[in-house]
């Protein structure tokens, strides 16, 4: 039997035509388009597509035929949910898609997985303006924790509510565990 896994496609934004390619790759692999949320980052060219559920059978095919269709350096991620939570601002519409990407060290990984599911994932949500925050375990590449959280605006990032929560005494204790980190703000774009 074939398992379902929530996709994580990772690709460059080089113009505009990606979602039409992403579209095309989307087709290729017998994938529906309809539900699947695009975001381009702000600062560099980068675009990451989510899937919520796609059998090994059709991630093995899109995986085929994504490089020819996005470039080289595209890459379709299996993500298992950790923790997903609606936010203070569930059910609003969320143009804003900000990204945390890490390792931790071996030795703080139980520390870390706690003040994520305790403390820092339901504090974020909590935030006005944070519509849904959830965190994965990537299944295939580094780094390892996947955590997203979906904003009814830009200002929400940075908030004083939102420097509240990073600024706790078990936020300064974790952080240091940290490796190969990426903080990405992305913006929604249109459904391919």
């Amino acid at each position: 039997m074939s398992l379902a896994h929530p996709l994580v496609l990772k690709f460059a934004w080089a113009d505009d035509g990606a979602t039409a390619r992403l579209r095309l790759a989307l087709a290729r692999a017998g994938i529906a388009a309809a539900g699947v949320r695009t975001y381009r980052a702000l600062d560099e060219p980068l675009a990451y597509a989510y899937l919520d559920a796609v059998d090994d059978a059709h991630a093995a095919t899109l995986r085929a035929s994504l490089g020819a269709a996005l470039g080289a350096g595209a890459r379709a991620l299996r993500l298992r949910p950790l923790t997903v939570l609606a936010g203070a601002a569930a059910g609003t519409r969320a143009p804003w898609h900000y990204v945390v990407e890490t390792d931790v060290l071996p030795e703080a990984d139980a520390d870390f997985n706690a003040w994520y599911d305790t403390e820092h994932l339901p504090g974020l949500a909590a935030v006005p303006g944070t519509v849904r925050a959830a965190r994965y375990l990537n299944l295939d590449d580094g780094p390892r924790y996947h955590a997203c959280y979906d904003l009814a605006s830009r200002e929400t990032f940075g908030s004083p509510p939102w420097l509240a929560v990073r600024a706790t005494d078990w936020s300064s204790r974790v952080r240091p565990a940290f490796r190969n980190t990426r903080r990405t703000m992305f913006e929604r774009i249109e459904s391919p």
